[in-house]
């Protein structure tokens, strides 16, 4: 449990510099401002704006590179996710095999690029860190270690593009982390679970859904299981304001935990598609989810 959230602090530990931070801050109070006095797509435009800010950066790919890019699907007229670079490892007890996406056919280069320079640098660290590992392990002579990442197009929609990124990392049991991010393909936007409502009041609304959720399950199946307020730790308490999350191609918010992140390790990444119905009043519109 502790490897996980060590694993999971490090995946997600990308520094983000203080005038872009600031820069969202004061984003996000325009557009509580500006809701009383413009019209929708410009309330929307700035929040998402902001989401988009924290990414700024670009990256380079050469043309040798370019030319061994693997595995291409094309989604939807433009836009194409495919593998740029893999990144191997493979010893008699030590494997390793990375496979680091980038994204194409964004008109919003700004955030296409971005992302892509966040998927590579993630990789490549992870990657180094393993090697480190590895060199530890090698002095006490002995133990097994894996690693492998990947990803996989969720929802592939002419207006929404959907992507989740795995980590696996085997060291006895294995651990899971995801990542996920959403693009609005139209708009050429990144999508956050903030962006989507008009204020806080949705980590509530899905929090308390998710808890009825859990119970019933439970209920409904003895070998289903998760950390309820009837446990005497690790109890889920609500779920973070930056939860992990996808939007399905007919338009639902799925909400997603790692493993071990809410459950015993038995159950893996779970997912909980929320109702509209109990988000209906506290969307900023009905554009995204419906």
């Amino acid at each position: 449990m502790k490897k996980m959230k060590k694993l999971k602090e490090e995946y997600e530990n990308i520094d983000i510099p203080p005038e872009l931070e600031d820069l969202v801050k004061n984003s996000i109070l325009q557009t509580k401002v500006a809701q009383k006095k413009r019209p929708f797509l410009k309330q929307w435009s700035i929040g998402v704006a902001a989401a988009a800010a924290l990414f700024v950066s670009s990256i380079n790919i050469s043309p040798a590179l370019a030319q061994s890019m693997t595995n291409i699907p094309v989604l939807g007229a433009f836009v194409e996710v495919f593998t740029v670079q893999k990144l191997t490892l493979n010893e008699k007890t030590y494997q390793a095999n990375l496979d680091i996406p980038a994204i194409s056919g964004l008109e919003n280069e700004g955030v296409q690029n971005l992302l892509n320079e966040k998927y590579l640098k993630e990789n490549k660290a992870r990657f180094e860190q393993f090697k480190k590992e590895i060199s530890e392990m090698k002095k006490l002579k002995n133990g097994h270690l894996g690693i492998d990442t990947g990803y996989e197009v969720i929802t592939d929609t002419a207006l929404i593009l959907s992507i989740a990124r795995y980590e696996v990392e085997t060291i006895g049991s294995s651990s899971t982390v995801m990542k996920y991010d959403t693009i609005d393909k139209q708009n050429n936007l990144l999508i956050t679970l903030p962006s989507l409502f008009k204020d806080d009041r949705y980590i509530d609304a899905i929090s308390s859904y998710i808890k009825d959720e859990m119970k019933r399950q439970m209920a409904a199946n003895e070998e289903v299981s998760y950390f309820t307020d009837d446990d005497f730790s690790g109890n889920f308490e609500g779920i973070k304001a930056n939860q992990n999350f996808y939007i399905t191609s007919d338009h639902k918010l799925v909400i997603s935990f790692d493993k071990y992140e809410v459950t015993p390790g038995y159950m893996g990444v779970v997912k909980f598609e929320i109702p509209t119905h109990i988000l209906s009043d506290l969307l900023v519109s009905e554009t995204y989810i419906k």
